[in-house]
This record gives structure tokens, sequence and C-alpha cells, in this order.
């Protein structure tokens, strides 16, 4: 589990084709601390598990599901990525429930930037609209955001200075791909609700 504060900037430092996968190595410097094998640490909102690790980079394996389902498929050398370590029960909790598990890939659609923040709106795929609220959070990407205006097809975010500077959204242009991950408490009402009727 995570909690959508990013941790670092790191990049994809080298990917190794293995036709139904790719093995992919990110250099990176805070998550690597007291980092073991067999840790979860998010990439770009995606849940990898590490398999290997020195003093600059880790690698992890992504299987084709993985690459089906979320932006890692287009990851090329050098590209930043935002990464964010598991939670631990002494972690603060500073954005929400974030699983790691990727619902759907968005498009940055357009941005309007003012003196202090900025609004970016994201399309949004149709399934995935029903979860979304005013004052709601979604994951784009693995940063824990509020969504400002939820409609079926796409949504509104503000993003902060700190948020512009820290993660790969104050650098990504409209076009973009991004990874979404609904809240997924919505999810588990939606059940409960469809299960009682």
């Amino acid at each position: 589990m995570f909690t959508g504060i990013i941790e670092e900037l790191g990049s994809v430092a080298g990917i190794e084709d293995q036709g139904d996968a790719i093995r992919l190595t990110i250099a990176a410097t805070t998550v690597l601390e007291e980092v073991a094998l067999g840790d979860s640490i998010a990439v770009n909102g995606c849940c990898l598990t590490v398999t290997r690790f020195d003093d600059t980079t880790w690698t992890a394996d992504v299987m084709q599901e993985t690459l089906d389902k979320t932006s890692l498929a287009g990851s090329v050398v050098g590209t930043q990525v935002n990464l964010e370590r598991a939670v631990t029960p002494q972690t603060r909790l500073g954005g929400h429930i974030v699983q790691g598990h990727v619902d759907g890939v968005g498009t940055i659609l357009r941005r309007a930037p003012s003196e202090h923040w900025e609004a970016v709106e994201i399309s949004l795929p149709a399934d995935l609209g029903r979860y979304l609220v005013d004052k709601g959070s979604i994951a784009v990407d693995g940063v824990s955001l509020t969504v400002v205006d939820a409609g079926e097809e796409s949504f509104t975010v503000s993003l902060i200075p700190e948020t512009l500077a820290r993660t790969t959204l104050g650098t990504k242009q409209a076009g973009a791909t991004v990874n979404l991950e609904v809240d997924v408490i919505a999810k588990h009402v939606e059940k409960l609700l469809g299960a009682t009727r």
C-alpha cells in the first residue's frame, strides 16, 4: 500500500525486452535507503517488486498484464518517473490509500497555468467515471490528488507548486499518458451496494 506522496523523481536507466515482459532498471537514491529484495516500490503509480539493486539502481520485472494496462509500456531510457516506497505502520498517511494497482490510462488534455498553481484536465476511461466525485481522491501517475471537477470522460485537478516541482506532473504536456488509480473505497462501496440489491 502507498499514500500517493512521491518520495523522489527517478529515471529509467535500462529496459531489457523479454518478449512477454520487460526488465526495468530505475536510477534512484531515496527509495534505495534500507531497500531489500522483494520490497514494493511504486513507479508512476504501478506497484513493482525489487528483484535486484545496487547503490544507485534497482530492477523489477514488469509482466505483460502491467504493460497492457499502464503507461509503463512506453518507457524509454532517460524518462523521469515518480517513485514511492510502500508504507509502514509508522508512515503518515499524507495522501490517500493507494494500492499501486492501476485502473486505467488517461491522457493530459490541457493545462491552464496561473501565478501560483496549474489546472490540468485529464481524459478518463469510460468505466472509471462513476468512481470520481468532486473533492474526491485519485492517483495520477502515483500522485495523490484531489478531483476539482469530475466528469464522465475527463476530470480536472489543481497542482500546487510543490507537486509541479517534485513530480513528473510538472513537466508532462498535453498528449502525455498518465496512470490512473481511482479510490479503492469507492469500488468496495459499489460492490457492497450491488450485493444488497
